[in-house]
């Protein structure tokens, strides 16, 4: 009786043993995947830096509310984040504490501005990190480097596609040919790719002199002598390329201040900055009617549903740049690790230079989809054209992605 009872209660040992301790339930539980975002959250920039912020958890949240990763059995994703601040200085001291902190970082995105992501990325392409950016200088994905995955088009590129569409919408209004044009621009490094292609012949192909050629460091204290430059040469379009939202404000209001805005001298500008609701509160829909921005990305005509969920999450007036990109980087970096399925770094870079997405939601996020080419630029990328109407900056061009048509201002 005795025997049998120690064997009962021995047998009982075993079983709660067992589901105490069950390694294939213990590997079966879902972990965390890190992702990191480096932006400016401080500084004159940290508006952009919150915006993206917006995009990127919106993306977190909807993959890890749908499952998470599945490859990983339900892995999480988390989001890093860390402050690049209002220098390239510190946008790459944010890089090296995130890589020391953060060791398990499966990949990345950042850091907003051109010239904080060509020294962020010195830190994370030495550590192997595939990182996706939406900044622009054609430097980023020049320098050789692995794990650098860009996914608007380069400044330069931007430049060579829009300026011809941007001379004829002028013919088309005009119905003469404008052949003077200005440049005023910022010196950080998304503006020079910008403008390089216009000053080493390409506005001279199209029959423009470049007329003023103004180049300033932000931030700016006044803008009194570049719109004096505008006022004595008398372009008949300028070309304004900075990449804060106080200088863009300072060189338009001065530009109205002069009665150059609006009518008198169109202006086309490149840079999200230019589109964001912080100018539209701080100068009002009348100074900005008219104003044309191009851009890699915005709100088009098949993300309706993306940006009406957008705008009900965050109360945000549109959707911009800033948000969009974070939330197509975020969903890239889920496909590859699907891909992958593995959340080791090199694996995941390796996936992502295999990818092919024409469909879900990198395609709509990225009209064309996601693709890299041998040295990380996204292919099949559209170059848009936004202008202010009616107090907000929507897309006008190309047609089949624009919900309004342009409108040219006659110069006078």
């Amino acid at each position: 009786m005795i025997r049998a009872i120690v064997a009962v209660v021995a047998g009982l040992i075993v079983g709660l043993a067992t589901q105490a301790w069950n390694p294939c339930e213990v590997q079966a539980q879902p972990k965390t995947v890190k992702i990191a975002l480096i932006a400016p959250m401080s500084g004159a920039w940290a508006r952009q830096g919150y915006l993206k912020k917006l995009g990127a958890d919106m993306a977190v949240d909807e993959i890890n509310a749908s499952g998470g990763i599945k490859a990983l059995g339900g892995a999480k994703l988390e989001l890093v984040l860390a402050d690049a601040g209002d220098s390239a200085e510190k946008a790459k001291n944010a890089a090296q504490r995130l890589v020391s902190q953060e060791p398990n970082l499966s990949g990345g995105m950042g850091a907003w501005l051109s010239t904080f992501t060509l020294a962020a990325t010195e830190v994370t392409e030495r550590e192997h990190i595939p990182w996706l950016t939406l900044s622009y200088s054609d430097v980023i994905t020049g320098r050789g480097f692995k794990y650098v995955f860009q996914s608007s088009p380069t400044g330069g590129d931007q430049a060579i596609r829009s300026v011809p569409t941007i001379v004829a919408l002028a013919v088309g209004a005009a119905g003469k040919q404008p052949t003077k044009a200005g440049i005023i621009m910022d010196n950080t490094a998304s503006p020079v790719s910008f403008t390089k292609p216009m000053r080493e012949g390409g506005l001279e192909k199209l029959g423009i002199k470049l007329v003023m050629d103004e180049i300033f460091t932000p931030p700016l204290s006044d803008a009194t002598p570049l719109v004096q430059k505008v006022r004595s040469t008398r372009p008949d379009f300028m070309f304004l390329v900075s990449t804060s939202v106080p200088d863009d404000k300072l060189i338009l209001e001065k530009m109205h201040e002069f009665k150059l805005g609006r009518d008198r001298i169109p202006v086309v500008a490149n840079g999200v900055a230019f589109a964001s609701p912080e100018l539209l509160q701080t100068m009002g829909k009348e100074q900005l009617e008219g104003l044309l921005v191009i851009t890699p990305s915005w709100g088009v005509k098949g993300q309706e549903e993306l940006i009406a969920r957008f705008k009900a999450r965050t109360k945000e007036p549109w959707l911009t740049q800033d948000s969009l990109s974070t939330y197509g980087h975020v969903w890239i970096l889920k496909e590859a690790l699907e891909r992958a399925k593995s959340a080791d770094r090199e694996k995941v870079a390796e996936a992502m230079r295999q990818l092919d997405l024409t469909t879900g939601p990198v395609a709509v996020a990225f009209p064309g989809g996601a693709k890299f080419d041998a040295v990380g630029r996204r292919q099949r990328t559209v170059v848009l054209v936004v202008q202010w109407q009616n107090g907000e900056p929507v897309t006008v061009y190309p047609p089949e992605y624009a919900f309004a048509k342009p409108k040219w201002p006659k110069a006078e």
